[in-house]
């Protein structure tokens, strides 16, 4: 059996606040193969961009890992030193930014900004790595890419941005990309254009991909698993065909109910669920997810519910949920 490409284990992330320390990830565990997409998926602040962050070490000065492991090809990413992790991000894990509008330098061409890990990692000239600037911009379907090198990220568009950071993204060739919400601000359209060419050069690469998203439609087409998280855990994984055919937690389920269905009754409201996500800084004992769920009970108010197996390849965090 292949060892798997990415390893999360036990991890806890503490942010540094006006009131505090607060728990942003308590305990999380994740797994990704070769080739394999997963999906994160959950309401705001649940804790999936930071999951993303802890892997490149982007936290800032108030974030610190205070447990856990995030191991990459054997690697502990969280006990490596600054210039290796320097040596990692862009070479052979790519970030995806969730703001495409923002996210490129406004003052640089785009040409340059594409190059860029090209010379640095590849160690190519500078013609070189121009020259396979222009290349990425034709394999992300950008029209006339040798001629837009020269142009400065305010001529292109929100999807054209958007673009350009996958060939960023794709120019050395790394064995894991992270997308954080890579279709925020752009149309429905867009969307799916983007997501399937994110998706065709992820698999024509060989690359593994971690989709951080909200939007469960997305998760049905693009990914082969899915994490489920909420007030900072992990609260189910399974395949994307197993967690829509059976989600065996109650935020899950909930989740799923929320999706508007085109067979469904015109005049029928759309489901909720009910009660706001936790604070971070002030989260209740227990299970987070107890306050708004209609199937707790007293051991979910004592104590955290531990992820463990229900079966194959499905797992969840919850007492008694059926």
């Amino acid at each position: 059996m292949m060892e798997p490409l990415l390893t999360i284990s036990d991890l806890s992330v503490t942010f540094a606040t006006e009131r505090g320390r607060v728990q942003a990830l308590d305990g999380v565990s994740l797994e990704l193969a070769a080739g394999e997409t997963l999906a994160i998926v959950g309401e705001s602040g649940s804790g999936k961009s930071v999951t993303a962050l802890s892997i490149l070490g982007l936290l800032g000065d108030a974030g610190q890992v205070k447990g856990g492991s995030i191991e990459f090809q054997g690697e502990d990413l969280t006990r490596v030193s600054a210039a290796r992790l320097r040596e990692i991000r862009g070479n052979q894990i790519a970030f995806i930014f969730q703001e495409p509008m923002s996210s490129l330098n406004p003052v640089l061409t785009i040409g340059t900004q594409v190059a860029e890990p090209i010379w640095l990692h590849h160690k190519k000239s500078w013609p070189e790595a121009f020259a396979e600037a222009g290349e990425l911009l034709a394999k992300v379907a950008i029209p006339d890419a040798a001629q837009r090198l020269e142009d400065y990220p305010h001529q292109f568009s929100g999807g054209m941005r958007q673009r350009v950071m996958i060939a960023m993204a794709l120019a050395c060739q790394p064995k894991l990309i992270i997308a954080d919400e890579p279709t925020t601000a752009l149309d429905v359209t867009v969307q799916a254009q983007i997501l399937s060419l994110l998706k065709n050069l992820t698999k024509e690469l060989g690359s593994s991909l971690i989709l951080i998203t909200h939007d469960l439609g997305v998760v049905a087409r693009y990914a082969d698993k899915v994490a489920v998280m909420y007030g900072g855990r992990v609260v189910e994984t399974a395949s994307a065909l197993d967690l829509y055919k059976n989600p065996r937690h109650p935020y899950t389920k909930g989740l799923m109910d929320s999706i508007p269905k085109l067979d469904g009754d015109p005049g029928s409201r759309l489901h909720t669920i009910e009660g706001q996500p936790p604070d971070l800084s002030d989260l209740p004992s227990g299970c987070a997810f107890h306050p708004r769920c209609p199937y707790a009970h007293e051991a979910c108010t004592a104590s955290k519910p531990p992820l463990t197996a229900i079966a194959t390849n499905h797992q969840r965090a919850c007492f008694g949920y059926e």
